[in-house]
């Protein structure tokens, strides 16, 4: 769940730099599974009006969930009725899932087998990115029945900028040398700039074809968030997960310090969204 669009450096979640596709970022895409447990106890669900949409859209309940993570969508998925298969390419966080109930494979979506098995759903809960557009838009063509739904969704939120402006300050003194720049957010929308990640997944599809033109489907909702619950899920971000524990510690403070000053807590506005097209059989 990026936090800075894109086309920036770095956010300091799942992101890459500007200079690499985040799909070619593989090191930190497989840095999460750190400490599984607390990525699946802090990260945000998704709406239940997204998972309810998707379902209800596909021609049946077979979802093949890419990047499945420690199984947060698929067990949402698995709720509202569908027989979810995971494909998460970090064996840590498919430990995890599997405990949970999910059945996963451990591979990367481009090189994982389907074996000839077909499905009326793929979805991707923040991590499509981690795919390449076009290969992983013929694999899922490959895979999905004729009326099919392909549909990966991300959040989006804009974090506000005094929390924002001290994770990047303490971000820049403890790692002097790291490639990433957590600067400052833009002046626009975390939704404008989210918008080149989301062109470029519909471009893939388009390129693959065999699908209807793709769209995008937005759900918006709020969270609120104490100091404590923003610092507990401040590790499970890419760039933090490869801290040392002592400049990750002085992050966290740093970052716990600008939340006390806004009263010791904060509200996320998200929007989710999906982007998603139809398998027509035809391409």
């Amino acid at each position: 769940m990026p936090t800075v669009p894109p086309e920036r450096e770095a956010s300091p979640e799942r992101e890459a730099s500007p200079e690499q596709a985040p799909h070619q970022y593989r090191g930190m895409a497989e840095s999460f599974g750190v400490d599984a447990e607390r990525y699946d106890r802090t990260r945000p669900r998704y709406p239940d009006a997204l998972v309810e949409r998707i379902v209800a859209a596909s021609p049946g309940t077979d979802i093949l969930d890419v990047g499945c993570g420690t199984g947060i969508e698929a067990r949402q998925f698995q709720a509202a009725g569908g027989q979810v298969l995971g494909v998460e390419p970090d064996a840590r966080m498919a430990d995890f899932a599997r405990r949970t109930g999910v059945e996963v494979e451990v591979a990367t979506f481009e090189a994982w087998d389907a074996a000839g098995r077909e499905f009326d759903a793929v979805i991707a809960g923040t991590a499509w990115h981690w795919v390449d557009p076009v290969a992983g838009a013929a694999k899922a063509a490959q895979v999905l029945r004729p009326g099919g739904r392909l549909a990966p969704f991300h959040h989006v939120f804009q974090t506000p900028p005094e929390v924002m402006e001290a994770l990047a300050q303490a971000y820049r003194r403890v790692a002097p040398d790291s490639p990433f720049n957590l600067g400052s957010q833009p002046a626009r929308s975390a939704l404008e700039g989210y918008q080149r990640l989301f062109v470029k997944i519909a471009d893939g599809i388009r390129e693959v074809g065999g699908f209807s033109d793709p769209e995008q489907w937005r759900f918006e909702w709020e969270r609120s968030y104490t100091r404590e619950e923003w610092l507990d899920q401040m590790p499970t971000f890419g760039t933090l997960t490869q801290l040392p524990p002592d400049q990750l510690a002085e992050v966290l403070a740093d970052v716990g310090a600008a939340i006390d000053a806004m009263g010791g807590s904060l509200t996320m506005a998200y929007t989710t969204v999906v982007v998603t097209a139809t398998r027509t059989g035809a391409g």
